[in-house]
């Protein structure tokens, strides 16, 4: 069964209620967008969440691949070498791919559509492409295949077709377009959530280190992998159900030996883009990017191949507090 990337699970902890905290939710980009906002005017504070909803909506409609004449669907019906003038959103999120891209090698990429297309039948169902589909597919991949104009906001391509999926990318770059919005409504104490899979905090609780979120196990949602506390700094996930594959965007084929991934950066476009790269990375890989990159950090969960084995292993990088991880 191939598969998108399953959103793990980002829960808030049980703890004692947050004075003045107003929760807000809204369902777009196929997932349910959270607020929860530290202000003493409940009014106020709804009408922040009501211009941030309408933000998302309007980002989902430049950034969706399945929405006709956005500006991701235009570029993937784009012919080569001819120039298209972008949004500032959409050229913002596709160069900020593209450097993503270049960073992890590849294992981040956003021009994954044509490997997604082969494994699946038109209905969505999953399928195994032949060698010749797979070579087109691969043709047809990279972000090197993007040229961005910064001076004139424009996009080239340097193959046909080239389909782009913000998929990996997009929740992270409307969560983040979401804080900035709420600072300019002079709300600094929130916690931004797109679904479970892209949380980003401003800053903490009155009183409290962060946010208390727990991250958890994607198949046995009761096993607590962590405990962090987020504040200034934002966390994604990625992974795939039990039976599920992601595919890597390097080889053309379903990752195999992770079951999840997880990371924590400063924003959440980078925290989103960074967790699916890590499903991709070796476990050396990762280790180095955490160490050229002191302020991101991973956590991985292996499949384990022995059946008998109760839990995956679950490895860490970077500076984790030990305090938040759960033995």
């Amino acid at each position: 069964m191939t598969e998108q990337p399953q959103e793990p699970c980002f829960v808030r902890s049980n703890g004692a209620p947050i004075p003045n905290m107003r929760r807000f939710s809204h369902e777009a980009m196929a997932t349910i967008f959270e607020l929860m906002i530290i202000h003493e005017d409940e009014r106020y504070a709804r009408q922040a969440a009501t211009a941030a909803f309408d933000e998302v909506d309007r980002l989902e409609r430049e950034l969706s691949r399945f929405i006709e004449n956005s500006d991701i669907a235009r570029i993937n019906n784009l012919p080569v070498n001819r120039s298209l003038l972008l949004g500032l959103d959409a050229f913002e999120c596709l160069k900020v791919s593209v450097q993503m891209y270049h960073e992890t090698k590849g294992a981040f990429d956003i021009t994954i559509g044509s490997l997604l297309k082969c494994w699946r039948d038109e209905e969505g169902n999953p399928r195994t492409p032949s060698e010749k589909e797979l070579n087109f597919a691969r043709l047809h991949t990279g972000g090197h295949l993007i040229r961005l104009d910064e001076r004139e906001h424009t996009i080239q391509l340097a193959a046909s077709p080239v389909l782009v999926d913000l998929g990996g990318i997009g929740k992270g770059y409307a969560v983040d377009r979401v804080a900035d919005l709420l600072r300019e409504w002079s709300i600094e104490t929130a916690l931004i959530s797109g679904g479970y899979s892209s949380v980003l905090a401003l800053d903490a609780p009155p009183g409290t280190k962060g946010w208390p979120l727990t991250l958890s196990d994607p198949i046995d949602r009761t096993r607590i992998l962590a405990r962090p506390h987020l504040r200034a700094g934002a966390l994604g996930g990625s992974g795939v159900k039990k039976g599920g594959h992601i595919i890597s965007p390097r080889t053309g084929r379903p990752i195999e030996g992770k079951r999840a991934a997880w990371s924590a950066a400063p924003d959440a476009g980078t925290a989103d883009a960074l967790s699916t790269a890590f499903m991709v990375m070796d476990t050396d890989e990762i280790h180095r990017y955490c160490s050229l990159h002191p302020d991101r950090r991973a956590m991985v969960m292996l499949m384990e191949p022995d059946e008998k084995m109760q839990k995956d292993k679950v490895l860490h990088f970077g500076s984790w507090p030990e305090e938040e991880l759960v033995q």
